[in-house]
């Protein structure tokens, strides 16, 4: 599994700080939290972040002398400054000290979960692109892509043939069947394998704010746009940019995209100039895109632009020989990421579960069904107790009979027991974090203290 991103919160506000704390952290960060900016530096001398979120009047250091000296030792670290003095002249200085985006309280939230994602994506980017090309060939080869099924033996030839053209191309498929890995095996392999590859879930991003996102904005555009700004097509020039969920465009923004492909060319919100940008697209959808053009959701026109190319991912269903493959790969990435203790395999019966389940969620239902059962287990191999009731419930649609054995003996205990084995196990499986443990049960982090707490399992936590 991917290293999950180190932010650091900066604020002198208990209250703001907390907020960014639950908030962040339930976008799957890993979040530090500092209530000054001496105590922010002290932490960043001991530790790498991959973010800082810094408030900018604070007693002692102040957000931008805390950037400045930050960017001397770890040039890497992308900040973020946010301030409820917002001026011109601090926006100016946090971008010229090197800073990422600038955020003027208040803010809303969906601002500061977009302006973080694209902060830790642009640094990914820059992280990729630093690798050599043959690594980055081998990091997206379709070797790693898993499946030996007729299904996925023809995708792999049809991502082979379409990574050395041109041609916009248009990927169907439900969710979690791996459309985003598809995307980037066509762009790694193919002549464009050195340029940037950007992603844009269009779906997640809140509709005022995409057409900005997308292509950029001018100075004074709107409310709160203190300096022009690059849209993402810009920063995918000579690339490729990839439209998740593409379906969820409004008219409007379909408009402009259309622009796009027919003319190679934006214009920034607020802006009269064109900008000539060399940007191959690749987008995706779960949805029938032909459906949504006669029911007038979609522009027919673009519908045509998008899919001069259209590559269709198999469900997980139409590919059940492949499951045994993807599970072990799951697991073998669960045991080289060190998540919960080793486990050696997955036992007969509950591969059988596995291959027999319908999977919804395809691939990336798999993947976390196998990464809950790994940081849950105590056994040497993943067995039926291990896996979610959903999967030993229902086989190919039908309900699984699975009643106890007869006279088998019941161990009498009440729920407040259970539960409390249960977050005991899962902490004790993942060696006491606060924040996988809250994910894996399902429940906020401060939540996870509060009961943990309640049952007098504070010693079991450890400090993040």
């Amino acid at each position: 599994m991917a290293r999950r991103a180190s932010l650091m919160v900066v604020d002198d506000d208990p209250v703001t700080l907390e907020l960014m704390g639950e908030v962040l952290s339930g976008e799957g960060y890993h979040v530090t939290l500092a209530r000054t900016g001496d105590e922010a530096l002290r932490l960043c001398g001991k530790e790498h972040f991959d973010l800082v979120l810094t408030d900018v009047r604070m007693p002692g250091i102040s957000g931008v002398e805390l950037l400045r000296a930050v960017k001397q030792t770890s040039p890497d670290t992308v900040f973020v400054v946010m301030t409820a003095f917002g001026t011109m002249d601090t926006a100016i200085q946090v971008i010229r000290e090197g800073g990422y985006d600038y955020l003027s309280k208040p803010f809303k939230m969906d601002e500061v979960r977009l302006v973080v994602k694209r902060a830790i994506e642009q640094q990914h980017l820059k992280r990729d692109h630093a690798e050599e090309p043959e690594a980055l060939a081998g990091k997206f080869s379709l070797d790693l892509m898993i499946g030996r099924s007729s299904p996925m033996q023809q995708l792999y030839k049809t991502i082979a043939r379409t990574s050395q053209a041109r041609s916009t191309v248009l990927l169907q498929g439900e969710s979690g069947t791996g459309k985003e890995l598809v995307a980037r095996a066509i762009h790694f392999n193919g002549p464009r394998a050195q340029a940037p590859f950007v992603t844009v879930n269009c779906g997640a991003i809140p509709e005022p704010l995409l057409e900005s996102e997308l292509f950029g904005h001018v100075k004074g555009a709107f409310t709160g746009a203190v300096a022009s700004r690059r849209g993402l097509f810009e920063e995918a020039n000579t690339g490729t940019i990839f439209l998740d969920e593409v379906g969820e465009l409004n008219v409007g923004v379909q408009a402009k995209l259309l622009r796009v492909l027919q003319e190679h060319e934006i214009k920034r919100v607020g802006g009269n100039e064109t900008v000539q940008v060399d940007v191959r697209v690749i987008a995706a959808t779960n949805r029938d895109l032909e459906e949504e053009t006669r029911a007038a959701r979609f522009r027919e026109d673009l519908y045509y632009r998008l899919s001069v190319v259209t590559l269709t991912i198999p469900t997980l269903r139409d590919r059940p020989e492949d499951i045994p493959l993807l599970a072990e790969h799951f697991l073998n990435k669960c045991r080289s990421s060190g998540t919960g203790p080793q486990v050696e395999g997955i036992s007969p019966d509950t591969m059988a579960l596995l291959h027999g389940y319908d999977w919804p969620g395809n691939v990336r239902e798999l993947e976390n069904v196998i990464e809950r059962a790994v940081a849950l287990t105590s056994n040497r191999f993943l067995s039926v107790e291990d896996l979610p009731a959903r999967i030993c419930e229902r086989r190919h649609g039908h309900p699984v009979s699975a009643a106890p054995a007869a006279g088998g003996p019941v161990e009498m205990v009440s729920l407040r027991d259970v539960e409390k084995r249960h977050i005991l196990q899962v902490l004790r499986a993942l060696g006491g974090n606060k924040t996988r443990a809250a994910e894996v049960l399902g429940i906020s982090r401060r939540t996870l203290i509060r009961v943990a707490q309640r049952f007098g399992l504070e010693a079991e936590m450890k400090e993040e």
